[in-house]
């Protein structure tokens, strides 16, 4: 997919997905290429892995402003994660396995708690 394509497939998730910004979209592509890369082999992903990769991913990207920024872009949950996931699978972005649901990224962690009670604060030296 050319980028002209996929703006123009950006354009069509904005019109049936309007909750999500495009950001978003690109983050979580981002998110699924970074946890990829970390895997010794290709396979399949697993809801859990990709949500703890956009974790990770949001973490390393916008320190403590991870959980604002996610949440500006109408991602309040790994809820959330899961219909974006499903909403790029249905434009043919991504693929999915026969077995792999929305239901696989339900309260996989609580933003507040992975954002703000437990953000890896470190102290320099």
């Amino acid at each position: 997919m050319n980028a002209c394509d996929f703006v123009m497939v950006l354009d069509r998730l904005q019109e049936r997905h309007p909750r999500y910004h495009r950001l978003a979209y690109d983050f979580l592509l981002d998110a699924l290429r970074t946890v990829i890369a970390g895997l010794g082999e290709r396979r399949h992903i697993s809801g859990q892995e990709l949500a703890d990769g956009a974790r990770r991913l949001a973490i390393e990207r916008f320190g403590p402003l991870a959980r604002t920024v996610l949440e500006y872009w109408g991602i309040h949950s790994t809820d959330d994660l899961g219909e974006m996931v499903f909403a790029l699978v249905e434009v043919g972005v991504l693929t999915k396995q026969e077995e792999d649901r929305p239901e696989d990224f339900e309260d996989l962690f609580d933003f507040e708690e992975v954002f703000d009670h437990n953000y890896p604060w470190t102290v320099a030296p």
